[in-house]
């Protein structure tokens, strides 16, 4: 029976860092589980391109979501808190550590802290925001926005429509603006977080990122995308290392092209990545090569 107290282990960091490798040894050495916390992996059509781990890594450790929906299915953050706290309620009746990994750095944060509370947005509020955009563009939206919550309007990136569009649905459903529902009081957790942080010098993160990609293409990617080309309206498939393929199909770009984006737009993720991260203290950050005994030595 379990006596000691519950620890979570993060394991954060950017894209083709290493998380994968150091989350197998740790869930070996503590005799637990991993969950995923990369968004791009829940799903079952997606693999080469979003960098699910081999077979051969699942056999060394059990995972828990890795590509267990279909990319037909809207999954969004709140119901991944929910399956993800259950899970983490069964594993720590048996055991005293859990492993959490992946560089979404708001899926980590739901897990870790727990989502703001948001209203139940209609289809007809939702319909008549989307209606707004295709109409009149990203430009209506903005100014909307700045006019019914200002706070929230200096606060975010301007370029994003789901943002927008998610911050116009919440004020429209509430009445209220949408700064109102953020920083709310979270549901106390019954366990601790370790949040462990791999990062390396910009270049060699880069570097990592170009040979990531080369192997991509070179296992299949494609092929992949070419058979989820059908698919492509869904949000599940509006990510990098497809939207650009997709792209190469219907002409609008080489496939030369087309990869050298690949490679371009994986960079800035993993830039944001890291601005994400970066921001919480609570995080230790070691070099991606630092030996794993000063990281257990640090968890225990």
């Amino acid at each position: 029976m379990k006596t000691e107290e519950s620890i979570l282990i993060c394991i954060v960091g950017p894209t083709a860092i290493g998380k994968t490798n150091l989350s197998i040894e740790l869930a070996n050495y503590f005799s637990t589980e991993i969950l995923s916390a990369d968004s791009r992996q829940f799903f079952k059509e997606m693999e080469i391109g979003t960098g699910v781990p081999s077979q051969n890594e699942l056999s060394q450790a059990k995972h828990r979501f890795i590509q267990h929906i279909s990319i037909k299915r809207d999954y969004n953050v709140g119901e991944f808190e929910k399956e993800a706290t259950e899970v983490l309620d069964t594993i720590f009746k048996t055991h005293s550590k859990a492993i959490l990994v992946g560089g979404s750095g708001l899926y980590q944060k739901a897990i870790t802290e727990g989502l703001d509370i948001f209203p139940e947005i209609p289809l007809e509020i939702r319909s008549n925001i989307e209606d707004l955009l295709n109409s009149k563009g990203l430009v209506a939206l903005q100014s909307l926005l700045k006019k019914k919550d200002p706070e929230y309007y200096n606060q975010i990136e301007l370029s994003n429509p789901r943002r927008l569009t998610r911050a116009l649905e919440v004020i429209e459903t509430s009445g209220k603006p949408y700064s109102n529902f953020l920083n709310q009081t979270k549901p106390k957790r019954s366990y601790n977080s370790i949040k462990i942080g791999l990062d390396a010098p910009r270049e060699v993160i880069y570097k990592r990122i170009e040979k990531r990609v080369d192997e991509m293409i070179a296992n299949g990617l494609l092929e992949e995308a070419k058979s989820l080309y059908p698919y492509k309206h869904l949000n599940a498939l509006q990510t990098v290392g497809y939207k650009e393929l997709f792209a190469h199909f219907e002409g609008k770009a080489t496939l030369a092209e087309a990869i050298s984006e690949i490679k371009k737009n994986t960079r800035r993720f993993a830039k944001r990545q890291l601005t994400w991260f970066k921001k919480d203290p609570q995080i230790k950050w070691f070099h991606y090569e630092t030996p794993r005994e000063d990281i257990i030595n640090h968890i225990k």
